[in-house]
């Protein structure tokens, strides 16, 4: 039987993909027409790309191709995950003369060189965690082992999130609207009656303020007409949907009723002669979150985001200005809102602890600056 014989500069790279993938958490990129080299990325690591470059690299000229080639294909990953900048670390395992390198290079070219002090500056474990303890077949099937295994789980935990879920809360919020909506008519005169949306809990200023604080709640599930309520009812089911699929249930209700209490308080704030109802607070609420989820997600949903999502919230803002009789105090409150409350509640698999931190400090600041402009300005 003949002995599988590995290269040492194979292992070497196989090392570093196990280091960056299992330890640092970046992920594999596809680029096409890229031989011998491998991209890494982590978008919430300062370097965002680890490129391990294995072809050999022999002078100053052909260095400065490569690098021309690699601010290409950068700008094509920055207009995909809307990134304003990206840092790139290169790794060459073949290069001739160290001394061309600049300060983002690095030359690796045996296992001790995973020393140097460059490196190890920025990732302090390298040496620990890239420790050979195996020779030969043993240390190739580990380290494989590791990557397929952490492959598998990361593609389990994003199979989770994407998929179709049923969106139980969002029919509940539906099915709420709709029937306080059949209430106006049955026990008062019609959604359009002012007197009818005051009773029912509507949103208007000289009572807000003077103790009726139940209206900025309530307010978000009252509509006023039937066309106020499809068109909030159709956004919402759209958007809503996703949003439950994506944070859960819980983080979902957290994010709706929250946003459209800081939509309800601007409007307040704004709107002192008008009488303010609607989900459409509460519905922008849920576009924030899903731009800030999408952010987040921007390596799977980078062209969704500068196609749909960014556009949609635009022109909707857009219409709320050019349009009269629509709320666009509720929308703007409501969208900000629904940013630092999913900031707070925390994006699945993705959230640091310090990033909910500071999305709990911002969301207090947040409704505390809208109850003092609603209540004490």
């Amino acid at each position: 039987m003949e002995e599988t014989i590995f290269r040492s500069d194979d292992l070497l790279v196989l090392d570093l993909i196990n280091y960056f993938i299992t330890e640092q958490n970046y992920n594999p990129m596809i680029i096409y027409g890229l031989n011998d080299e491998i991209w890494l990325e982590n978008l919430s690591n300062e370097y965002k790309i680890i490129r391990i470059v294995s072809h050999h690299i022999h002078n100053r000229e052909q260095l400065s191709l490569d690098k021309f080639k690699l601010s290409r294909i950068v700008k094509q990953v920055k207009k995909k995950t809307l990134s304003f900048k990206i840092k790139v670390l290169n790794i060459y395992t073949d290069i001739e003369d160290e001394k061309i390198l600049s300060e983002y290079d690095i030359s690796i070219k045996r296992q001790e060189d995973i020393k140097n002090p460059k490196l190890v500056d920025i990732f302090p474990d390298i040496v620990a965690k890239t420790e050979i303890k195996e020779k030969g077949i043993e240390h190739f099937i580990r380290v494989t082992d590791n990557i397929n295994q952490k492959s598998e789980k990361r593609s389990k935990i994003v199979e989770k999130i994407f998929s179709r879920k049923e969106p139980i809360v969002t029919y509940a919020i539906m099915g709420i609207c709709v029937i306080i909506f059949a209430l106006t008519y049955i026990l008062g005169d019609g959604s359009t009656s002012n007197t009818t949306l005051i009773n029912f809990g509507a949103n208007f200023t000289s009572l807000t303020v003077n103790g009726d604080y139940y209206r900025l709640f309530t307010s978000m599930f009252l509509h006023i007409g039937f066309i106020h309520l499809f068109c909030n009812m159709y956004s919402l089911n759209i958007i809503g949907r996703e949003i439950e699929n994506f944070f859960g249930k819980i983080k979902y209700l957290i994010i709706y009723l929250l946003s459209g209490v800081c939509g309800s308080l601007l409007s307040t704030a704004f709107n002192p002669d008008t009488i303010s109802a609607g989900a459409s607070g509460a519905i922008f609420g849920l576009m924030g979150a899903l731009v800030y989820f999408g952010y987040y997600f921007r390596a799977y949903l980078g062209a969704t985001m500068t196609r749909s999502i960014i556009p949609i919230v635009a022109i909707n803002l857009l219409i709320g200005f050019l349009v009269t009789g629509v709320d666009n105090f509720a929308h703007i409150g409501g969208f900000v809102g629904g940013i630092l409350i999913a900031m707070l509640v925390g994006v699945p698999d993705k959230s640091r602890k310090s990033s909910r931190i500071n999305g709990l400090i911002l969301s207090i600041i947040y409704i505390g600056f809208l109850v003092y402009l609603a209540f004490f300005r």
